[in-house]
């Protein structure tokens, strides 16, 4: 029979859940990413997008780690000081007919958080220190 008991599939998603609300962080990045490659094969929400890590992971060279990260660095640096021309682009103006903006200006957050989680857990930098850093930059730029 192939069809899946619905308690074993409660049970592992519940368990899947609480590995995500564990401190898995503290037990190394590849924990981590073990954990958030089972949760998004699962269909849960994941803090940091596996497959975003591993396509990015695809494109470092690996011969100088530290400019690597300079380079993901600058790119956030780059997206902030870019946000107020596009804020101020008239295509980023509220449309009520079509209840958004016209270039998708609000999915722009959620697609700087993903980014730049994935950079950073790539690159081994705290993804909290350098989002900060990116609202300052923000803060400044405006």
């Amino acid at each position: 029979n192939m069809t899946a008991n619905p308690c074993f599939i409660m049970f592992t998603q519940k368990s899947i859940q609480c590995c995500l609300s564990c401190n898995h962080l503290s037990s190394g990045p590849q924990v981590a990413m073990n954990v958030y490659e089972l949760s998004s094969a699962a269909g849960l929400p994941c803090e940091i997008d596996p497959a975003l890590v591993v396509a990015l992971s695809s494109q470092k060279s690996g011969k100088n780690p530290e400019e690597e990260y300079k380079i993901a660095c600058l790119l956030m640096v780059f997206v902030a000081v870019s946000l107020p021309t596009l804020a101020s682009n008239v295509m980023s103006q509220y449309s009520p007919a079509i209840e958004g903006h016209c270039n998708n200006i609000h999915c722009l957050a959620k697609a700087i958080n993903q980014i730049a989680a994935a950079l950073f857990t790539i690159h081994k930098g705290s993804i909290e220190d350098r989002l900060k850093e990116f609202l300052a930059v923000c803060i400044t730029s405006f």
